[in-house]
């Protein structure tokens, strides 16, 4: 008997072998060819560049946040996370269905089932055989199957899955936090190196030929050797300075242009506008109610809240695999079967089943989902002093902005007065190059100096309202159009002004 089942198994095994050491044939590194790298570059380029409407005219702030919004590529990848929890979401409420199942089998043997009988008294083998089945039939059957642990499973998953949903849009409020804080200092640097560009080139050639000019000098003893160098190195300096500015601004077009997803190659004009285009409204909300407004509405904040649920959602989860299971089920079958009487009939059951290691590892599953659930409470309240000090000190970083900004609009002022006085000289050849090109020099780092520290009130501005959690309402970026999108941030650009007439819940001093 052993040695036919080992005949029979034989073939089985050899097959199982063979198709065992095909399919490990088949893995064999593939590399990418230079061709479907280009095919695959070629089609992202495309598609990046899809649907992305072209800069037409100037270009303003307001239509850069909405083009940053409408087009930025991280902005979109956040938008197809929301999506796709979402999308999960609705797959994740089928979990709680029950299971309705249709098979359909072939049975086949290559003998006859033949079954012996035995008298029941007397214990004497019957000299009858009985064939009880035929070699082929066919089986069908549709099976409706409802079990309680899934259910509740599926429900508290559910559940995670609705707060996993709610996790990706806080996360999508956040980029866009840091999308904005990143466009308006890039910008505002792009303004002012628009601004620049023809004052410094027109500086570094005045240098330029004011230093040929004293070469000449000194290559014909005109002057002094000590003080034709001296000159010469005052000219260098400020031929430095200039380059390291036209470098420093170099790259300002290209920075804007990737946030907003246009061409980096095409030059972007910046629209005329006052680069003084800052107030000072946000400082007069009372310090509370930033800290109140952050405490509701902050980004990092309210995804610890939605971890905390999620949390509390898997102690639950734990609780519910510790009870014991029902299973239900109900199925129609069918079987082609000869010898069958009843070709066709209805079968029920009902199960009650229960895992006894339950018993053993039940309070060791709970101590650690109970850890988990203290674990996202520490880090809520972490998070929590964090943003509490993020607010305050993006406050404390705004007013000293605006101080900076002041202080150097003041020198910058000072500097164009003296350059317009040096260079009314030189035209009246009472002053010498290289005083034009140092005055000239100065009111150009002074002018570059005024625009940096607006980008940083402009940065701290945003920082603060991150901290806070206010962003421009607008609707949904997919829908709208570009300038419905970018009239919309123009109505609603200032998020805090909701907050001037709040009134604390605790009213407190307020630095």
């Amino acid at each position: 008997m052993y040695k036919k089942v080992l005949y029979m198994l034989k073939p089985l095994v050899i097959v199982a072998v063979a198709v065992a050491l095909s399919a490990c044939s088949t893995m064999t590194p593939k590399p990418l060819t230079a061709a479907a790298l280009r095919s695959a570059n070629e089609a992202d380029r495309r598609a990046i560049r899809q649907d992305v409407e072209p800069i037409t005219g100037p270009l303003t702030l307001d239509e850069a946040i909405a083009r940053a919004l409408k087009y930025n590529l991280d902005r979109r990848a956040k938008l197809m996370e929301e999506a796709l929890a979402l999308n999960q979401l609705d797959v994740t409420h089928y979990d709680m269905l029950p299971k309705l199942v249709a098979q359909a089998g072939y049975a086949s043997r290559s003998n006859d089932k033949i079954s012996l009988s035995r008298d029941e008294q007397t214990g004497t083998p019957s000299t009858s055989r009985f064939i009880s089945q035929d070699r082929n039939h066919n089986l069908l059957e549709l099976g409706l199957t409802w079990n309680l642990l899934d259910f509740s499973l599926g429900y508290y998953a559910t559940q995670q899955q609705a707060d996993r949903v709610l996790i990706a849009s806080e996360r999508r409020r956040k980029t866009m936090h840091i999308l904005m804080q990143d466009l308006r200092t890039v910008y505002w640097r792009a303004a002012s190196a628009q601004k620049l560009r023809s004052q410094v080139e027109a500086t570094i050639s005045v240098a330029e030929e004011a230093l040929v000019d004293s070469r000449k000098a000194e290559a014909e003893r005109l002057r002094s050797p000590l003080e034709a160098l001296r000159y010469q190195r005052q000219l260098l300096e400020n031929l430095r300075l200039l380059e390291a500015i036209d470098q420093e601004l170099s790259s300002a077009q290209v920075e804007l242009a990737s946030l907003i997803n246009a061409p980096l190659g095409q030059p972007i004009q910046i629209a005329d506008t006052d680069l003084k285009n800052t107030d000072a409204v946000l400082l007069n909300v009372p310090l509370q109610v930033m800290e109140e407004t952050a405490l509701a509405q902050n980004a990092d904040l309210r995804e610890q809240h939605y971890n905390t649920r999620l949390a509390r959602g898997e102690t639950r989860r734990t609780l519910v695999r510790l009870f014991p299971n029902i299973t239900f089920n109900y199925a129609v079958k069918y079987d082609t079967d000869s010898y069958l009487v009843n070709k066709d009939w209805n079968e029920a059951g009902l199960q009650l089943s229960f895992n006894l290691f339950n018993l053993l590892t039940g309070p060791m599953q709970i101590k650690l989902a109970e850890a988990g659930v203290k674990l996202a409470d520490q880090r809520r309240m972490a998070t929590q002093l964090a943003v509490l000090t993020q607010v305050n000190v993006a406050r404390v970083q705004l007013l000293n902005a605006r101080k900076q900004f002041e202080r150097a609009d003041s020198i910058y002022g000072a500097d164009i007065k003296i350059s317009d006085i040096v260079r009314n000289r030189a035209t009246a050849q009472a002053q010498s190059k290289l005083d034009s090109v140092s005055t000239a020099t100065s009111a150009i780092l002074s002018l570059l100096r005024r625009d940096q520290a607006l980008a940083q009130v402009q940065a701290a501005e945003q920082r603060l309202l991150a901290s806070i959690g206010l962003e421009p309402q607008i609707g949904s970026t997919g829908e709208l159009s570009l300038a419905q999108l970018t009239e919309q941030v123009a109505r609603n650009g200032n998020p805090w002004t909701a907050l001037l007439n709040t009134t604390p819940a605790n009213p407190k001093a307020t630095p």
